[in-house]
C-alpha cells in the first residue's frame, strides 16, 4: 500500500525499471549480494586469519568481544544486563552508559556461546555493514525512490562510504545502522490513516531497537528526520491531512519507547557508575574542515599520511568525501532545489556538518580561532555526551539519499527524452565514476594478535579468584592496554578483572563526574602507568608499598599476572616485586604474584 508519504522523495510516476516481478527479483538479489560482497571485502583480512585482528583500534575490539560475551552469560547465566561486576571490581560498569550493544549482543548469544567472542564480533561488523546496505536498498527502492538502480546507488553509499569503512575499525555499533531506515519507514507509515495505533507502536519498538545499539545514532536519526518531515509538510499542503493519524502515531510511539526505556535510561543516566558529559579532550574531538575534499585513508585513492593530520585516528575519518564528490553534492542540491525533500536534506547536512566542526574551527590540521555553533551546546545535558565529529557521520545517508535522488531524476529526464538518452546516461556515469571510485573501500588493515595465555585458557586462575578475589594485570587494563578484556572474553567473563577499559566517571575533586576511558586512577595504578611509559622503575617509598596493599586489599585481588611478551614486561616485573616483596611464579606462560596473603 502506498501511503501519503510514501513518494516524498521522488515526486515522479514513473514505473520502475525493474519490469517483470521476477526480473525485479533478480536485481534484488543481486544487490543484496554486491553488500554481501563489499561486507566481506572490507573485512576480508580477519575473516582469512583467525589470529588477525582490527589493527588501528585493538582496544575497541577487546571492549567489544567482552560485551558479546557479557550478552551471552545474560542468556546463559540471567546475569542483570545494564551493568556488570565482572570488570572494575569492586564498583563494576554501568553498561547503559557503555557501547553493551543489547540489541545485538542477546541475540548473537548462540554464536557467541558456540563460536566464542572474537568470532560474534567478527559476524557483527561484518553483518552490520551488510544488513545496513540491504535496509537503505529496500527502503530506498520500496518507499522513497520506486527505483531498484538508484536505489542500489544510494544504499551503497549509505553502508560502504569512507566515514562507514572508517568505523569499520572496531566499531560495530556504528557501521550497524540498518535500524535507521527502519525508523524513516516506520515514521512515513504514520501518516496512513486508521492504523495509528499499530504504526506507532512499531514505530515505538525499532526506537527501542536502536537506543540499545547507539544512541548517538538515535539522536542524529531523530534530528534528521524531524527536520526532513517538516520541510515536506511545509512544502506539500496536501499531506497535512495525515496530520492527526501522524501525531497520534508519534504520540503512542512516544509512550511505548519512554516506557520501555524508562528503567534503563534511569541507571544510564542516575545509576552507580553514570557520569556526566565527556571529558573536555573528547569533546573536542571536531572535524577538520579541510577534511570534507580529502580523501579518506581505507579508500582508493587516500592513504594514511595525507590524512592523518586531518583526524584524532583512523576510526574517526566521518567526512573525507573528496573533492569531486563534495563539489557534486552542492551542484545535485542546486540542480533538484524545487524538491522539498532535498531542501530539508541539504538543510540538515548544513547543520550537522557546522555542529561537527566542534568549539573551534580546524582547517588543514592548524586551529584557526575561529569559534564554531557547537561551543555554546557542547555543555547542554545529552549533547555534552556526543562526540562532535560524529555529526558528520550522519552526512553520509544524507549524501547517499541525494545521489539516489540524483540518478532517479537522470534516469526519469532519459525516459522523457529518449534523443537525448544516450547523452544523459554517458555524463551520468561519467560523473558518478569521477566522484564515487576513488571512495571505494579498501579491506581494513590487520595486526596479528597475541595469542591468549595459557593461564587464562587453561583455567589456572580459578583458584585465585575463589571467595570474591580479582585478577590484577599489569599493567592494568585501560585505553591503552585492554587485552585483558579479551582474555576474559574468552572465560565467558568467569575471569573478573581489577578496573578495565570503559567509561566511568572521574571522581576526583573537582573533576565534575565527566567520563574518564577507565575508573579514577589509584596510586599503583599510577605508579605502572609510569613503568610502562618510560621503561624504568621510579623510587619506591614505605608509603608506596602501603598504598600498594591498600589498593590490591581494594581491588580484592588474589592474583597479579603479567604477559612476559610486553615490551616493558622486565621493568614491570622488577616494580611490582619490589613494591610487594611477592617473587612471581612462571605460571601458564605469565608471571604470577600469588597477593592473597596481602590482601587477607
Amino acid at each position: 500500500m502506498t501511503t501519503p508519504g510514501s513518494d516524498v522523495a521522488c515526486g515522479d510516476d514513473e514505473p520502475d525499471e525493474g519490469g517483470r516481478p521476477e526480473r525485479g527479483r533478480r536485481i534484488d538479489a543481486a544487490a543484496v549480494l554486491s553488500f554481501v560482497l563489499l561486507g566481506f571485502w572490507v573485512t576480508a583480512r580477519f575473516w582469512a586469519n583467525p589470529a588477525a585482528g582490527v589493527r588501528d583500534n585493538r582496544t575497541d575490539q577487546a571492549q567489544f568481544q567482552w560485551m558479546m560475551a557479557h550478552g551471552a552469560r545474560v542468556v546463559t547465566d540471567f546475569a542483570y544486563p545494564f551493568a556488570s561486576d565482572r570488570m572494575n571490581v569492586p564498583d563494576g560498569v554501568n553498561l547503559m552508559a557503555n557501547t553493551s550493544v543489547l540489541s545485538i549482543s542477546l541475540p548473537m548469544a548462540p554464536v557467541t556461546v558456540l563460536f566464542g567472542p572474537r568470532t560474534a564480533f567478527l559476524v557483527f561488523l561484518t553483518a552490520g555493514m551488510i544488513a545496513t546496505g540491504v535496509a537503505w536498498y529496500f527502503l530506498l527502492s520500496r518507499v522513497l525512490i520506486h527505483s531498484r538502480g538508484p536505489a542500489w546507488l544510494g544504499a551503497g553509499f549509505c553502508a560502504f562510504a569512507p566515514a562507514m569503512v572508517s568505523h569499520a575499525n572496531a566499531h560495530p555499533n556504528i557501521v550497524s545502522q540498518f535500524v535507521v531506515p527502519l525508523i524513516i519507514w516506520r515514521t512515513l507509515r504514520l501518516a496512513e490513516p486508521g492504523r495509528w495505533l499499530r504504526n506507532g507502536l512499531l514505530l515505538g519498538l525499532v526506537i527501542v531497537w536502536q537506543a540499545f545499539l547507539n544512541l548517538e545514532i538515535l539522536l542524529m536519526t531523530a534530528i534528521g528526520v524531524g527536520v526532513v518531515v517538516s520541510a515536506v509538510a511545509l512544502g506539500r499542503p496536501e499531506l497535512r491531512r495525515a496530520a492527526r493519524p501522524f501525531g497520534a502515531g508519534l504520540g503512542v510511539a512516544a509512550v511505548v519507547a519512554g516506557v520501555l526505556l524508562a528503567y534503563p535510561l534511569y541507571v544510564q543516566l542516575f545509576g552507580p557508575g553514570a557520569y556526566q558529559g565527556l571529558s573536555r579532550l573528547i569533546r573536542g574531538y571536531r572535524t577538520d574542515l579541510a577534511s570534507f575534499v580529502a580523501w579518506s585513508r581505507e579508500s582508493l585513492a587516500g592513504d594514511a599520511r595525507s590524512s592523518a593530520h586531518l583526524v584524532k585516528n583512523a576510526t574517526e575519518e566521518n567526512a573525507f568525501f573528496g573533492w569531486p564528490l563534495a563539489v557534486g553534492v552542492v551542484a545535485l542540491v542546486w540542480w533538484l532545489r524545487r524538491n522539498v525533500v532535498v531542501l530539508g536534506l541539504a538543510a540538515v547536512g548544513v547543520v550537522f556538518a557546522l555542529f561537527s566542526l566542534g568549539r573551534e574551527i580546524r582547517f588543514d590540521g592548524r586551529d584557526t580561532g575561529i569559534p564554531g555553533p557547537w561551543a555554546v551546546l557542547e555543555k547542554l545535558p545529552i549533547l555534552h555526551s556526543v562526540v562532535p565529529t560524529r555529526w558528520s557521520l550522519a552526512l553520509t545517508p544524507i549524501v547517499g539519499i541525494l545521489l539516489a535522488l540524483g540518478a532517479e531524476h537522470t534516469r526519469v529526464l532519459s525516459r522523457r527524452h529518449p534523443g537525448a538518452r544516450r547523452q544523459i546516461r554517458f555524463a551520468t556515469a561519467t560523473v558518478l565514476a569521477m566522484a564515487l571510485l576513488p571512495l571505494l573501500p579498501t579491506p581494513l588493515p590487520a595486526v596479528r594478535l597475541d595469542p591468549i595465555p595459557a593461564f587464562v585458557t587453561s583455567g589456572a586462575w580459578r583458584p585465585y579468584v575463589a571467595g570474591g578475589h580479582s585478577v590484577v594485570t599489569l599493567p592494568l587494563p585501560d585505553t591503552d592496554y585492554a587485552d585483558p578484556l579479551r582474555w576474559a572474553a574468552e572465560t565467558r567473563l568467569d575471569m573478573p578483572l581489577a578496573r578495565g577499559y570503559f567509561l566511568y566517571p572521574d571522581t576526583r575533586p573537582g573533576a565534575g563526574r565527566v567520563a574518564l576511558f577507565t575508573a579514577p586512577p589509584r596510586p599503583t595504578s599510577t605508579f605502572f602507568i609510569t613503568i610502562r611509559r618510560t621503561g624504568g622503575v621510579p623510587p619506591i617509598t614505605p608509603q608506596d608499598r602501603v598504598a600498594a596493599v591498600d589498593d590490591l586489599r581494594y581491588w580484592r585481588a588474589g592474583v597479579v599476572v603479567l604477559d612476559p611478551r610486553l615490551r616493558q614486561a622486565d621493568a614491570l616485573r622488577r616494580g611490582m616485586t619490589e613494591l610487594t616483596g611477592v617473587e612471581p611464579a612462571l605460571t601458564g606462560g605469565m608471571w604470577a604474584w600469588d597477593v592473597r596473603p596481602l590482601v587477607a
